[in-house]
């Protein structure tokens, strides 16, 4: 994930995924995603990239970003304001994450921390749902899972869910790992029926990999550098679909 707060554990996506074959709204795709037809492309951003260019993004392709708000209970982006109006001004869709650290505080206090600064939405057509960013601890090797058992873990994301679903109508997206989810979560598919999956994979060794109880992904971060700033994404479907999702649909 676009960071700037944190050092980037980021893996170097091989160059066999150029290659990959996957599967987007039924359409086969042999080259890579950032060229190919159909899928809307979007990207996210942190406090990394500082004043985007969200005019030139546009023109480059962009149709949609995330952008971080918030990280545990004690930061929010300086420029998360000013990146969230100027995607809106620019005619990009955009939606806000938050960054977890569930080994500060509650899921429910998070959330609520989250919503409050700016991780809010209305069905206007424009406001992606608010996304949790939850993955390996980059403050400490030894508790890459935070020092949660898998059932703590899998209560955590809950108690962040339901907090968010309560103010703000939506549930989040879910932004993870195939690996992350299996080992800290211990596989859990509670969440795969009423959460959208933004999956991160780099790497061709996990190019068809999901987490499990999901059978797709809603959004797809397949790179860290590109055309956009910040990381590279997809989403799986169509122009008219991302609005609709926009709406709750």
């Amino acid at each position: 994930m676009a960071r700037g707060r944190k050092p980037s554990g980021r893996r170097t996506r091989a160059a066999a995924l150029l290659v990959a074959a996957l599967t987007v709204a039924g359409t086969a795709l042999t080259r890579s995603p950032a060229f190919a037809a159909g899928p809307p492309r979007g990207h996210d951003v942190s406090s990394h990239q500082r004043n985007v260019d969200w005019r030139s993004a546009k023109a480059k392709g962009a149709r949609f970003v995330y952008i971080k708000a918030t990280e545990s209970t004690d930061y929010v982006s300086p420029y998360f304001s000013r990146q969230y109006d100027g995607a809106r001004a620019a005619g990009i869709v955009r939606g806000a994450y938050h960054f977890a650290l569930p080994d500060r505080s509650s899921g429910r206090t998070q959330a609520a921390y989250f919503v409050h600064h700016g991780g809010a939405w209305r069905a206007d057509g424009w406001t992606l749902p608010p996304a949790l960013d939850i993955e390996y601890n980059p403050y400490s090797a030894e508790h890459r899972c935070y020092g949660l058992s898998k059932a703590g873990m899998t209560g955590w994301i809950h108690s962040f869910s339901d907090e968010v679903k309560r103010l703000t109508g939506r549930r989040p997206v879910i932004y993870t790992t195939a690996h992350w989810w299996n080992t800290c979560t211990g596989g859990s598919r509670a969440f795969a029926s009423n959460h959208a999956l933004w999956i991160a994979r780099h790497d061709a060794a996990d190019a068809g990999a999901l987490p499990a109880g999901w059978s797709s992904w809603t959004f797809w971060q397949y790179d860290n550098g590109g055309a956009l700033p910040g990381d590279q994404n997809l989403f799986n479907g169509s122009q008219a679909q991302l609005r609709k999702f926009t709406r709750g649909g």
